[in-house]
């Protein structure tokens, strides 16, 4: 019996996910005939089988010095804008209120007559 190698299992690995795959294929289009709805595609979703690309330790300190870069001509700038003068908080009138209050005492009383019935 042959040495099973690192590289030999994985292309035993590979082989039979490639034959996983053929066979997923054929039971969807099978499930599609008798459902009668067009057969799905893949079952494996797309860019499975892809390596993911990294980025460096030396391109993320780059990012993150731009980055900081950019914040600190934000901060910059906001320290140099006169402050906005708060609004006045709006007040509500009596007759306002009035007319508030009123309303919710028709439509409750209007509510308690519907459930009485």
């Amino acid at each position: 019996m042959p040495k099973l190698t690192d590289e030999i299992i994985s292309a035993a690995i590979e082989g039979f996910e490639s034959k996983k795959a053929q066979i997923d294929e054929q039971i969807a289009e099978l499930r599609g005939m008798l459902s009668g709805r067009p057969a799905a595609t893949a079952v494996t979703p797309p860019g499975a089988g892809r390596k993911r690309r990294g980025i460096s330790a030396a391109g993320r300190a780059r990012i993150a010095a731009a980055q900081r870069l950019r914040w600190a001509a934000i901060k910059k700038t906001e320290g140099q804008a006169a402050p906005k003068a708060a609004k006045p908080k709006r007040k509500l009138s009596a007759a306002g209120r009035r007319a508030i209050v009123a309303a919710l005492k028709k439509r409750w009383a209007a509510k308690r007559a519907a459930a009485a019935k």
